[in-house]
């Protein structure tokens, strides 16, 4: 099979386009032909140092895929040859996204939204399941409450002003102004300029706060939750602040769930779920895809076709 792999840590440029050996499904394992694959941050920022944990020998990075079904593992009773399907197999240890095949536990697949082809759906899980863990599972979000996401425009952040919408709260997103149009379009209730404005001015009595920037951004959130509210923190615990007073604090890593892509899907096929798709790009040129993601500008996300 066709793959991408990473020859050695470090820019762009080390992205290789090899001949590998095509996986074989084990038990309880699906053999997935993918049609195609999301980019993430995670993806570059393991492509420079290395990442987290779990790399084969020939290091292969990417998580996110949509395809077919090839074939079924001895036990698999979920899916059988031919089903379209969606995931995040195995993070954070490698799945090797970047290939014509994948090979995992069913469990980590879900059946494709019907709504979406292959490249949107592709865009969903990583983003989408860290958008659901950290809103739904870790803050509970309900009808009425009041969350702020921030970088609202941006891979996970505008699932999250989609998501959080769908579950009845009034969204507040910051984003340069730009972009204003475009959340509001997607459902934003208010949204704030982090250009030309501090948002702990322009908002507060928040229940919950989705940060997906880190840095001050967790220790000044602070400032705009209500007594008990939550911030989640997505880039890492390092954000979370030291002295929460009154409120709940949470870092999320997300993690592959079947029921979370099939309540992603089930939001994708009733229309109050879409992903923005920014740039898509063939396999082969998956070094340019890193390329445009770690500049920084891009709304929405980053797909390579494979098939």
């Amino acid at each position: 099979m066709r793959a991408v792999v990473v020859s050695q840590w470090g820019g762009p440029e080390v992205l290789t386009e090899v001949e590998a050996d095509r996986p074989e499904p084990g038990l309880n394992e699906i053999l997935v032909r993918v049609h195609a694959a999301g980019v993430n941050p995670v993806d570059w920022k393991t492509r420079a140092s290395g990442g987290l944990i779990g790399w084969g020998e020939v290091p292969m990075v990417g998580w996110d895929v949509s395809g077919t079904v090839e074939a079924v593992g001895p036990g698999v009773t979920l899916y059988r040859a031919g089903d379209e399907v969606y995931g995040m197999p195995h993070f954070p240890r490698q799945a090797g996204g970047y290939a014509e095949f994948v090979v995992a536990p069913t469990r980590h697949f879900a059946r494709k939204p019907a709504a979406l082809d292959h490249v949107q759906a592709a865009a969903l899980p990583l983003a989408a399941l860290t958008a659901w863990q950290a809103l739904v599972d870790t803050a509970g979000v309900s009808a009425g409450q009041r969350v702020l996401v921030h970088a609202a425009a941006g891979g996970v952040g505008h699932l999250a002003v989609q998501i959080a919408k769908a579950r009845g709260a009034y969204v507040i997103g910051t984003a340069s102004a730009g972009k204003h149009g475009l959340l509001r379009e997607l459902g934003a209730d208010e949204v704030i300029d982090y250009r030309t404005t501090d948002f702990e001015d322009a908002v507060s009595d928040v229940d919950v706060v989705i940060d997906a920037i880190g840095g001050d951004y967790g220790q000044r959130s602070l400032k705009v939750l209500k007594p008990g509210g939550h911030l989640v923190t997505l880039p890492g615990p390092d954000g979370l602040p030291a002295d929460p007073q009154g409120v709940h604090t949470s870092w999320v890593l997300v993690e592959p769930d079947l029921k979370g892509l099939e309540e992603i899907a089930a939001l994708a096929d009733q229309g109050l779920l879409k992903p923005l798709i920014d740039t898509v790009l063939p396999l082969e040129r998956a070094g340019e895809a890193h390329e445009i993601g770690e500049r920084g500008r891009t709304t929405g996300k980053i797909v390579l076709t494979v098939v």
